[in-house]
């Protein structure tokens, strides 16, 4: 529901109210300073959350679940790590609301601070060893506190990005954002093959895994000082300054455009089920059944991490002119070839073929994954764009990326790895009959 608050004469309390949109100018310094601001931002928020898929995968289930033989554990550690996609919704109708009516910058600093400070927890929380069933119970909890940060990040994110950017360009300056997870990924994983490549076995399962969750600290203080000088998007200045707001942003998004939110969902669905089977699965995967060293495999992600930031980038500048629609449509069909591809390359065992499979997994997914940052977005109205926006993005989290690793786990263990392969294309087939239904919005007036 649309909410005009009337206005009899501006008080000075009325002026506090207001974003303050003056240095919203569209300036290019102040474009500029957005861009560094929104891609900064998801690039910490991501590196919290990668780092944790990454040691869901290597270390996670000897650390919290020895006593659970490898399978059942490997599905207890990729469990809690499915736990924080189910709190990330929940995160998205929190921050969202809040983002819809006091705006986009106080939003976006309580999310940061949320997923940072859970984050660098997990290195302090002791394992199963020192607290028993208490370990495994608290990083659920602060797994869950995770999803809860992230939920609230991305929308605000991208929100920033588009609504400060000219509307011709609005594909351009989303996709800074959109890298975030591309350099958050290269981070994590980087830091992990650092610590594999210097320290003995024993070091890294002992101690060496928590020096990227204790490193978050450190992150949330550049977050917070790069996030504090940027201004509120003028789009939301103006729609506070005219006094209109949704007094229930996400029943309001439930109510006006539930087709735009599942259809939206539905869409992102094959963007997360890429990333998480061609990350942290394949990792699994390939450390765990084929035998291949972790920092080989570690490796070969850093490789296949710069075909999604090649993806992501050629597909979001290039929607300005082709179509956010178009494209993202390319990518769910590309990717649903490359599903049928991805696992008898991984499986000859080779590096050069596991880094093909991996990167071209990654680039599909960023050719769908770059334009779904304006595009998104452009679905929603201003009073509910944060709350449509964020739980399009994901509630296809929790289709996509949440139960990916265990599906896949578990099909492969009943039907062998080309099983896990025709689950991607099927992915891949949904989010292409979802955007299909979906119109162009390059063209759309945010205001």
């Amino acid at each position: 529901m649309r909410v005009p608050l009337v206005r009899s004469e501006t008080t000075a309390a009325d002026t506090q109210q207001v974003p303050d949109a003056r240095s919203a100018d569209g300036s290019p310094e102040t474009l500029r300073r957005v861009a560094v601001a929104s891609f900064i931002g998801t690039a910490i928020e991501f590196y919290d959350f990668y780092i944790y898929g990454t040691a869901a995968a290597l270390v996670l289930n000897q650390a919290f679940f020895p006593t659970l033989d490898p399978v059942n554990a490997t599905l207890a550690s990729f469990s809690t790590y499915a736990v924080a996609f189910a709190a990330r919704p929940i995160g998205s109708v929190i921050f969202g609301h809040f983002g819809d009516r006091v705006g986009r910058k106080s939003v976006l600093v309580a999310s940061l601070l949320l997923m940072g400070l859970s984050t660098a927890l997990v290195g302090l929380l002791p394992g199963y060893g020192t607290l028993g069933i208490w370990a495994p119970l608290l990083l659920i909890l602060l797994r869950f506190l995770q999803g809860i940060g992230l939920g609230g990040e991305w929308g605000g994110a991208a929100l920033l990005a588009v609504e400060h950017a000219p509307r011709k360009k609005r594909g351009l300056y989303a996709a800074f954002p959109q890298l975030g997870p591309s350099v958050g990924f290269f981070a994590a994983t980087g830091v992990f093959w650092l610590l594999s490549s210097v320290l003995s076995d024993d070091a890294f399962r002992g101690w060496g895994w928590r020096v990227p969750f204790l490193l978050s600290f450190l992150l949330v203080g550049v977050g917070l000082f790069v996030r504090l000088r940027i201004s509120e998007t003028p789009v939301f200045a103006k729609a506070m300054a005219a006094r209109e707001a949704s007094k229930t942003p996400a029943l309001d998004v439930l109510r006006r455009h539930p087709r735009e939110l599942l259809l939206g969902a539905g869409g992102m669905v094959v963007a997360y089920g890429l990333f998480y089977t061609a990350t942290t699965y394949c990792l699994a995967y390939a450390t765990g059944t084929l035998d291949v060293p972790r920092t080989t495999m570690l490796g070969l992600s850093l490789v296949a991490c710069l075909f999604l930031a090649a993806g992501t980038w050629l597909a979001a500048t290039r929607s300005d002119g082709d179509g956010r629609r178009k494209l993202v449509l390319a990518g769910a069909g590309l990717s649903a070839v490359w599903g049928f591809v991805l696992f008898p390359l991984l499986d000859t065992g080779q590096p050069v073929l596991i880094a093909l499979a991996l990167g071209g997994a990654l680039f599909c997914m960023g050719v769908v994954y770059g334009p779904m940052g304006a595009y998104l977005p452009e679905l929603f109205g201003t009073d509910v764009r944060y709350s449509g926006a964020s739980l399009a993005y994901n509630l296809g989290g929790v289709l996509g990326g949440a139960v990916s690793p265990l599906v896949a786990t578990r099909l492969q263990a009943a039907f062998g790895s080309s099983s896990v392969g025709w689950y991607v294309s099927a992915m891949a087939v949904v989010s292409l009959v979802c955007v299909l239904a979906l119109p162009e919005t390059r063209e759309r007036e945010l205001t």
